[in-house]
This record gives C-alpha cells, sequence and structure tokens, in this order.
C-alpha cells in the first residue's frame, strides 16, 4: 500500500556553517549522494510514494535538485513557508495529508526501517510515535556541583551522559494536526507539551541500530568518513 511521508528541509543548517552559507543542509553530500537523496532512496524502498518536502531557506534549490521525484519514480511536491514555522507549523500547509503518515528531518542518516515503524503505529492505533535513540555523549567541561553557599561537594571530569533522544523521525496521526495552530511558529517540543498536557501521550519507539544527526559537525564528519551506501540503502 503506498504510504505518505514529509521531509522537513526548510532549516538554515547554521551549526554545519560555512558548508551551508549557500547550500541547503539537506544537499551536503554524503559520500556521492547529498543527504536528501539517500532519504528519498530509503523511503522508496519502504513502499512511500509520496513525498511532501517542507522548504524555506534556499528553497529553489532544493526544489531544482528534487524536482518532482521522477528521476526516483515517485512522487514529491513541496509546501514553501514565508516565515519559519519550525518543525511542526509546516504541517498544517499541506491539505491532503492521509490518516497516518512519517515525518522526519532532511538531515538524518539512518539504517531505521521506515516500514516497521509505520506499521507499529498503525497497529497500536498511536497518535504519534517517536522514533528514539539512546544517545551517549561527553560534556566537555569539569562539571561542578555545589550546595546552598556555593561551596564545592562534587566534581565530574568531562562526564558521560545516556540519554533516550528523539531521532527526528515521526509517524503522526493527522488528528493531531488540528492541534497545530496555523501561521505560527511551533515546533516539536510545542507539541509534545501540548499532547501530554492533554494527557495524550506519544508513544516511543527506542531504536538501536545506526543513526547520526549530520546537522551536528561531529555526526556529519563521522558520516562523511564511514559512509557505506550498503548498510543504508
Amino acid at each position: 500500500m503506498s504510504k505518505r511521508a514529509v521531509i522537513l528541509a526548510g532549516g538554515k543548517g547554521t551549526r554545519l556553517k560555512p558548508y551551508t552559507v549557500t547550500l541547503p543542509k539537506p544537499l551536503v553530500p554524503i559520500g556521492e549522494m547529498p543527504i536528501i537523496e539517500i532519504i528519498i532512496l530509503q523511503l522508496r524502498k519502504y513502499g512511500f510514494s509520496h513525498i511532501t518536502i517542507t522548504v524555506n531557506h534556499l528553497a529553489e534549490i532544493i526544489k531544482a535538485f528534487c524536482g518532482n521525484g521522477s528521476k526516483w519514480g515517485i512522487h514529491i511536491d513541496y509546501t514553501l513557508e514565508e516565515k519559519a514555522l519550525s518543525t511542526m507549523g509546516p504541517l498544517t500547509l499541506i491539505s491532503d495529508l492521509p490518516d497516518n503518515f512519517l515525518v522526519l528531518n532532511g538531515d538524518i542518516l539512518t539504517d531505521l526501517d521506515f516500514n516497521k515503524l509505520f506499521t507499529e503505529h498503525k497497529l497500536k492505533c498511536n497518535n504519534f510515535t517517536i522514533a528514539a535513540y539512546q544517545r551517549k555523549e561527553i560534556i566537555d567541561y569539569g562539571v561542578l556541583s555545589v550546595d546552598n553557599n556555593n561551596k564545592l561537594i562534587d566534581f565530574k571530569e568531562k562526564p558521560l551522559f545516556d540519554s533516550l533522544v528523539s531521532m527526528g523521525v515521526y509517524i503522526v496521526n493527522k488528528s493531531v494536526v488540528k492541534l497545530i495552530p496555523e501561521n505560527t511558529f511551533f515546533g516539536f517540543d510545542h507539541l509534545m507539551k501540548l499532547l501530554i498536557s492533554r494527557n495524550e501521550y506519544p508513544d516511543v519507539y527506542p531504536y538501536n541500530g545506526r543513526w547520526l544527526d549530520i546537522g551536528r559537525p561531529d555526526d556529519y564528519e563521522i558520516a562523511v568518513n564511514n559512509f557505506k551506501p550498503e548498510l543504508y540503502l
């Protein structure tokens, strides 16, 4: 069955400067392909035949590269933000969303099975499903713990924190889009807080495969130096 996906590609990519001064972040290369082409090929592999790309910053360059999707045998269309709407706001610009659809950032490299995620979301009748990754991060500073009198009571040199983080991949039920205000900067964080406040708790889908956020310079370097197409396509 044909499935719908939305790629969020409207960000300015400020963390990846100077690469993104003249090149939109989804077009930065990983191996011989820009990251957005890798994502499109993955979506096609998992049965997503209609993709909407939300664009803003350097929109015409993204549209010129991706076109209507015919070179990949899929259908691609676009929404253009006249002002920044963050990650969830652009969904209000799409008038023909199906009951359930995939949303993902246009700057992630993962081997997640999008179809498996989509299927589990539907089986559980979820309103919102978040793909999540156990990420280990080193704080590059000596971390101080103080008491009420600002006396040092503990010290950790470059501690390692282990956190479950959003991968920037979601399955969304159309009913949730009705909660997003139109023409308003409204991000993933705003929507999560709203759903929790309404006791409409999103489902979390832990994943322990490969995942890199190439909007981060460290992750981008790892992706470029270790990219093997056969692991993802």
